[in-house]
């Protein structure tokens, strides 16, 4: 398993487009063989930052996930949710692999 970590740098004045970004994003992972762990906004701190994470069984599949991008017309429309409302001003993925406890 391979689990994508986004830290995102949002528009704190355009919280309601970046939920509605991610909440499209949660679905269209779902629907693509993925796990969606959940979108983490704001609520001390910090007010510009948030973060989403999710998983897919394998390198491989996330970047058939990935292959749709810029392609397949839910894929483009989710994007502009972003490009238009100017919700995320810049993000950055990490990869990551569970470490789990042994018996």
């Amino acid at each position: 398993m391979i689990t994508c970590v986004v830290h995102y740098t949002i528009d704190p004045a355009q919280i309601e487009a970046f939920e509605r970004f991610a909440r499209t994003w949660m679905r269209l992972v779902a629907r693509h063989g993925g796990v969606h762990h959940g979108y983490f906004l704001p609520a001390e701190g910090a007010s510009d930052r948030a973060e989403a994470l999710f998983s897919f069984e394998s390198l491989a599949a996330y970047e058939q996930y990935r292959a749709r991008f810029g392609v397949d017309p839910e894929f483009v429309a989710a994007d502009r949710i972003r490009d238009e409302s100017g919700c995320v001003l810049r993000y950055e993925r990490t990869f990551m692999r569970p470490l789990l406890p042994t018996d």
